[in-house]
């Protein structure tokens, strides 16, 4: 091994406590920035891959065939600014059964004579495309679970056409649940129903603003009001990005936390290791090293724990990826989601080359120091430093360990500023990560519409082998099934005492013009407002034929509130105005909340409803459901106690992942607190010495170092808690947004004074488990070792 070799190693071993901070702050860095980095690249890069390959379309349109010929939907093809187009396809919207069961979920059927080519090329994933009437292609993205060779009927269209499931597909964009052959259509579309579908390629589709001038364009010839509904590539990218997309906020603010952090402890280990070592320095001048050599060896000393700390921070970064990347790796089918090597190697080398450059600029004093000065200074003195507070402690009524620990951080400012921002960095990811564990329960709380003292849930239905709706399981049909009178339910809970209000709610599935998929409509009777439902913005529906619905809802159908939807698939169609934006990110946001009248005409029988219950204050909830059941126990419901569970595997994953990084932050802060009190106390051990050869006790040397870092501690956390306060203040909207969830101020709001006055506090508990060795090691020092100490 070469001398400077020989001095690297030598220094990495003696400085353990400091080789131990800079492995461990960077750790942490390269962890969550392997984890973002890699989330960032897989929430997009799938998807686009997938879009490019089937050229997906960038705009679907839905239009009525009674305000729009075919001929006129053709000439659309070549409006300026569209680079190809597919269609028009007759579509209609259906409701299928399996093997004589009953009805199902409502569809949107398309007739297309093949895949396609040029624009939203369907992908097959089992069987065959349809080649004749009487065959169907089922979309892997609908609501129906698909069984090779399956026999749907449709019992509610004129001579009850029967269709042979022959394939399973998936369209990138999401344009139909199922696909026919175009002969097909005229028997499953019912008189004075059905529609055409237009797909669309722009030559300009990369935002929302692009995508609406180009429904402007290819709409603008056509008769008013002939578009029922739209649907953008953007949207749909956005929903598949859903469930990694979110991680990645949060993920870039840890990573931008780590990442400073580690800059400014290896800064300060390597200034602190050159001040300190200025004989040393000398020394190894003397015997030949070259001031780049000098300089070299420091930068060795901690490029070798961040080495280290770098490989141990991308094998945590692939271990926390698993539980996201499982969540995810359905979403395209069979393709297997990894993290890409190009970010494992581009972290690796961008916080290597940061801490080589931070360790060089700090290290290059040492390179720079003469021989001679190096050699007669030794260790530097820091007598003169902070006279006056040792003078204004003095006069102050303090014990006199405690005056004198209050007055280090003025004697070591520069010592005192590095504590004191590892611990604002601690205090800050504390207190983000608070914020953020109350916002996602307030959100869960929203999710859950938990406000009602007692539920009744809902009769379960018998979803079936094919799970296409009620009565398709293997039990009794749909005619001897016990069906629950949701008015005998409302009476006995009248007549309960100690009901104070009540509303019930039922969920029927419809399709909406120009979506894919089912959307729930939940239908109430009473007043639904008190049952923790946050509004985001409008009101809440107080009369028949208004409703409220999420965000995302809003987004996919390109509405505001003020407009209206049409809901199909129903007994006939039902349009609704929009007068609320709810916060609910149940079924991805696609939810329509409106009265039950509203549905008075195309579903006269809501039969599978829940009740919910607020109780007189006062009154036992036990007891009460307890006494209720047993007037329910011939109904056939059971009434509980609380809000329905809304547990979510990805608010458990977030709030671990959470609680892991700033476990290491605050690790990371505090032993950066241990390695400035520990140089420090080396550095006044003859001092130490003499304080207790003139009668400290070792109880008061501990609270000598201990209220040292009293100050540091007090004005990092004052600091931290604000910064906190505000980084949750931007980043939780960002993951919100990154899910398409407009979040209110009682989400984001979420901090209390008391609660804000124990994080400020925090970060003098950082700081006391930090000084806690080093003032035990101070306690055990003898004194006559310590006078002797040069």
């Amino acid at each position: 091994m070469s001398a400077l070799g020989k001095v690297v190693r030598s220094g990495v071993g003696r400085r353990r406590v400091q080789t131990l901070v800079i492995g461990l702050a960077t750790m942490m860095a390269v962890a969550a920035s392997v984890l973002g980095g890699s989330l960032l690249v897989v929430s997009g890069a799938p998807f686009d891959d997938t879009f490019a390959k089937q050229h997906g379309a960038h705009l679907s349109v839905q239009f009525d065939a009674g305000k729009a010929r075919a001929g006129q939907l053709s000439k659309s093809k070549d409006t300026e600014g569209v680079s190809s187009a597919a269609g028009p396809f007759r579509t209609a919207t259906v409701t299928p059964q399996s093997d004589g069961a009953s009805p199902g979920w409502p569809v949107t059927v398309v007739g297309r004579g093949d895949p396609g080519r040029d624009v939203d090329e369907v992908s097959l994933i089992d069987g065959r495309w349809p080649t004749r009437s009487g065959e169907i292609v089922v979309s892997a993205n609908s609501s129906i679970i698909p069984t090779m060779g399956a026999k749907l009927a449709f019992p509610d269209l004129p001579g009850d056409p029967e269709l042979t499931v022959v394939g399973v597909a998936r369209s990138v964009t999401q344009t139909a649940d199922a696909w026919v052959v175009p002969s097909q259509m005229p028997a499953l579309t019912a008189p004075g129903t059905g529609g055409y579908q237009m797909l669309y390629r722009f030559a300009d589709a990369g935002t929302a603003a692009q995508i609406t001038a180009g429904a402007e364009a290819v709409t603008r010839s056509l008769p008013p009001r002939a578009a029922v509904g739209e649907q953008s590539w953007l949207t749909v990218r956005k929903t598949a990005e859903r469930d990694t997309a979110l991680y990645v906020p949060f993920l870039i603010a840890f990573g931008a936390l780590g990442l400073v952090m580690s800059v400014l402890i290896v800064g300060n280990v390597v200034a602190s290791a050159v001040g300190t070592g200025t004989r040393r320095i000398g020394i190894l001048k003397t015997i030949g090293f070259t001031p780049a050599q000098v300089v070299r060896a420091y930068v060795g000393q901690a490029l070798i724990p961040a080495a280290a700390g770098t490989a141990l921070g991308v094998l945590a970064g692939h271990l926390l990826a698993v539980p996201v990347l499982a969540e995810t790796e359905e979403v395209y089918g069979t393709s297997s989601l990894a993290i890409a090597p190009w970010v494992d190697l581009a972290v690796i080398a961008g916080v290597l080359g940061l801490v080589a450059a931070t360790a060089w600029g700090s290290a290059w004093r040492a390179g720079r120091l003469r021989t001679i000065e190096a050699l007669a200074v030794g260790r530097n003195s820091s007598a003169g430093h902070g006279r006056w507070a040792v003078r204004l402690a003095g006069r102050l009524p303090l014990p006199q360990p405690v005056a004198l620990g209050l007055t280090r951080p003025f004697a070591r400012p520069a010592r005192a500023l590095a504590m004191g921002t590892a611990i604002l960095f601690g205090t800050i990811a504390v207190t983000f990560t608070v914020g953020m564990g109350a916002s996602l329960g307030q959100v869960m709380k929203a999710k859950a519409h938990d406000a009602a003292d007692v539920v009744v849930p809902a009769p379960l239905p018998d979803l079936g082998p094919q799970g296409l709706g009620p009565g398709t399981g293997p039990g009794p049909g749909p005619d001897k099934q016990p069906k629950t009178d949701p008015a005998a339910v409302t009476a006995a809970i009248k007549d309960a005492a100690g009901t104070e209000k009540y509303y019930r709610a039922a969920t029927v599935r419809a399709t909406v013009s120009g979506l894919n998929g089912t959307t729930d409509v939940i239908a109430f009777t009473g007043d639904a407002s008190w049952g923790g439902y946050t509004m985001v913005s409008g009101r809440w529906l107080d009369r028949p034929g208004e409703a409220v619905v999420p965000t995302p809802f809003l987004a996919a159908t390109g509405t505001r509130i003020g407009d209206t939807v049409t809901l199909n698939g129903l007994a006939e169609a039902v349009t609704v105005r929009i007068v609320g934006e709810v916060l609910d990110p149940r079924n991805d946001g696609m939810q329509v909340f409106t009265d039950a009248s509203t549905l008075t005409a195309a579903h006269p029988h809501l039969t599978e409803t829940s009740h919910h219950v607020a109780v007189t204050p006062g009154t036992d909830v036990t007891g009460y459901v307890d006494t209720l059941n047993k007037d329910l126990a011939a109904l056939g419901v059971t009434a509980q106690a609380g809000g329905l569970d809304a547990g979510s595997d990805m608010v458990a994953t977030l709030n671990a992942l959470s609680a892991i990084l700033t476990l290491m932050l605050v690790a990371v802060a505090a032993l950066g607190v241990l390695n400035g009190v520990l140089l420090d106390t080396r550095e006044r051990v003859r001092e130490i010495g003499v304080h207790k050869a003139l009668g400290m006790t070792p109880r008061q040397t501990v609270a000598m170092v201990l209220t040292s870092v009293v100050v540091t501690g007090l004005a990092a956390g004052a600091l931290g808690v604000p910064l906190g306060v505000a980084l949750h203040g931007k980043v939780f909207p960002a993951m919100g947004d990154s899910v398409g969830l407009r979040l209110p101020d009682s989400v984001i709001a979420v901090y209390h004074a008391p609660e804000l006055l124990s994080l400020a506090l925090g970060g003098l508990l950082i700081a006391t488990l930090g000084a806690l060795l080093p003032a035990s090691w101070a306690a055990r020092a003898r004194t006559a070792t310590a006078l002797r100490t040069e």
